[in-house]
């Protein structure tokens, strides 16, 4: 399968075309700082490798809502009030 790897940048800059792309079978690799952050891949091959299952994201929020999760969510709920 064909591969394109791309800026973080490049790609928020051509992103309608990058997903073209990913509709006609070319995967892209997006890097930040020359790290690989993500993959923009045709959805068959997604589904290919069995798709995502929500324990591929275990681990991704670590750290989202800071030390103290409860007391983060506390002060959103009282902006509210």
């Amino acid at each position: 399968m064909a591969r394109k790897t791309c800026g973080a940048e490049e790609a928020r800059a051509h992103l309608p075309e990058l997903l073209e792309r990913a509709h006609h079978g070319v995967a892209t690799v997006i890097t930040k700082r020359g790290k690989a952050y993500a993959a923009l891949v045709p959805i068959a091959e997604m589904r290919a490798r069995g798709g995502m299952r929500l324990l591929d994201l275990k681990g991704t929020g670590a750290g989202l809502w800071g030390r103290a999760p409860a007391r983060t969510l506390a002060k959103l709920r009282d902006e509210w009030e």
